[in-house]
């Protein structure tokens, strides 16, 4: 497998101008900072103790910020890098007011750039969020003594089934890791078969999001909504758009304020999906538009980074998009954290655990088509009741959850 992989990642880096090209045209790529992952760094590596965390995107990032936060005040640590993949990731994190923290992107995985970023960052300890296994940088940060810590690991059950056809190569990979903190049950069994050695079930990090960037909605934007029947349909995935917008249609004529809210979960697919809102003689306007919103508009399209929080702070109803198509859910719990209920279809695989607690506390519904979407809402549209109860639960499970990682990984840092 090993040697497949590093195959396939010489042809990458054959082809990467061209790739690179693609992306940048895309807007996908950052057109200068792109080089960082090719090992030209555009931040300075301070002298002194360096923490390293690495996430894939924007919703790993956003889960370790609340930790990002206290280590900041640790005076052992002079700098905390953090490492993404995506131009998305990077756009968070510039906005956030964080003083020993800076961002670079993930070098590409072959032996020559992770040793290069290795040799230029020197960290004192890695963390590596959520599932995210890169063999080439694994391997050499192992021949270095910088503890390995994997956090708010989660393998899904996908995931699972692919790792067990390369059992080897997997128990090879993960027994590297010093320590492995789970944020689900499930993922401790999997680990464990799959070779990890010291495993600890602590709780998902994102319950410990912050509440930062509630209030970035203009005043007018505000009233605007005020003045309307308002439902959100968030993180949502090709066809998922279409299939709000449909529900939007049929209940247009019974709430002739009716406002639909659609966060799609790549906003580069904005395009794609204004055609086709607009083939259904709807109205739509752009978040980003400089033009004044019209009255009678019928889709808000959130087509920029970082503003879920503020409409979950405005809207009380809420679909969470990944479900009525199989890729296994989005995670609900920012919606749940601000009081909303939540809607989701059939394939939530990836968030049983967190859906199991909500339809506990009786604020998440299955739905499982156009039709029973359009009518709970119906139902919930004119609910405006926040479940507080629930808020309560997981901000005191989400400093649970922080104290504990906390506990662990001041360990290794502290050495």
């Amino acid at each position: 497998m090993f040697l497949i992989y590093r195959i396939l990642l010489n042809l990458i880096l054959i082809l990467s101008p061209l790739i690179i090209l693609i992306r940048l045209l895309k807007k996908k790529e950052h057109p200068i900072r792109f080089k960082e992952k090719f090992g030209f760094y555009t931040k300075k590596k301070i002298n002194g103790k360096l923490v390293w965390f690495h996430g894939a995107s924007v919703g790993e990032v956003l889960s370790i910020i609340p930790l990002i936060k206290k280590l900041e005040k640790n005076k052992k640590i002079k700098q905390i890098l953090i490492t993404t993949n995506t131009l998305s990731s990077s756009e968070i994190l510039s906005k956030l007011k964080l003083n020993k923290t800076i961002h670079q992107f993930f070098p590409i995985d072959t032996k020559y750039h992770t040793e290069k970023f290795l040799d230029y960052w020197r960290p004192s300890v890695a963390f590596f969020i959520d599932s995210e296994i890169w063999p080439n940088m694994i391997e050499n940060i192992k021949k270095r003594p910088t503890p390995l810590i994997l956090i708010n690991a989660r393998i899904t059950y996908k995931s699972f089934k692919r790792w067990k056809i390369f059992i080897y190569n997997a128990k090879k990979i993960l027994k590297k890791f010093d320590l492995c903190l789970t944020s689900d049950h499930k993922s401790v069994k999997y680990l464990k078969f799959l070779g990890a050695k010291k495993i600890k079930f602590i709780g998902n990090l994102k319950f410990t999001e912050s509440e930062e960037n509630t209030n970035l909605l203009s005043n007018n934007l505000k009233k605007f909504f005020l003045s309307k029947k308002i439902w959100c349909a968030s993180s949502t995935h090709s066809g998922e758009e279409k299939i709000c917008a449909n529900v939007h249609k049929k209940l247009k004529d019974k709430y002739q304020n009716l406002l639909t809210i659609i966060i799609p979960r790549h906003i580069n697919r904005t395009k794609e999906i204004t055609k086709k809102i607009k083939e259904l003689n709807l109205n739509i306007h752009l978040h980003d538009s400089k033009h004044r919103i019209k009255k009678d508009t019928d889709i808000y399209l959130v087509n920029s980074f970082g503003q879920t929080k503020s409409f979950f702070k405005t809207c009380k109803t809420v679909f969470l998009g990944g479900s009525m198509i199989k890729h296994g859910g989005q995670n609900p719990l920012e919606a749940a954290r601000f009081g909303c209920k939540i809607l989701h279809g059939p394939n939530i695989w990836n968030f049983d655990e967190i859906y199991d607690l909500l339809k506990k506390n009786n604020v998440s519904n299955k739905v499982i088509n156009e039709n029973q979407l359009t009518t709970l809402v119906d139902r919930m549209i004119n609910n405006k009741n926040r479940y507080k109860d629930l808020e309560f639960k997981i901000k005191n499970l989400g400093n649970k959850i922080l104290i504990s990682t906390l506990n662990e990984i001041n360990f290794y840092i502290n050495k």
